[in-house]
């Protein structure tokens, strides 16, 4: 992803990641992968992560509602990760130690849930 004199750039691709991270509710995650797909780049899992990494300080984009496809944090520093967990926690997502319960905490965007 470029910046350009501060700003990300905004491509269809970074759009589109960051309207379904958008679209996942409260009290639900869901995996880079499943972002990626329902966004329209199945197997772009790892750009997702970028894209999320790209978000500006402020916009209230909720990347702490996206984890590996095992339901795991994936965020290398402790202090990130720690970040994550708390927020997930303030939703009522339970977080063993690193891991959400994918099956009782995943999004299912066409079940409504």
């Amino acid at each position: 992803m470029s910046r350009m004199q501060g700003k990300v750039q905004q491509t269809e691709f970074y759009r589109k990641i960051v309207a379904v991270v958008c679209s996942i509710p409260p009290g639900r995650v869901a995996s880079y992968g499943q972002v990626a797909a329902l966004a329209g780049f199945p197997g772009y899992a790892r750009h997702v992560s970028r894209v999320l990494r790209a978000v500006p300080d402020g916009d209230e984009v909720p990347w702490h509602r996206v984890l590996s496809a095992e339901g795991r944090v994936r965020i290398p520093h402790a202090a990130g990760a720690q970040v994550q967990r708390q927020l997930l926690l303030q939703e009522g997502v339970a977080v063993d130690g690193r891991r959400v319960d994918l099956k009782r905490f995943g999004w299912d965007p066409f079940a409504g849930k």
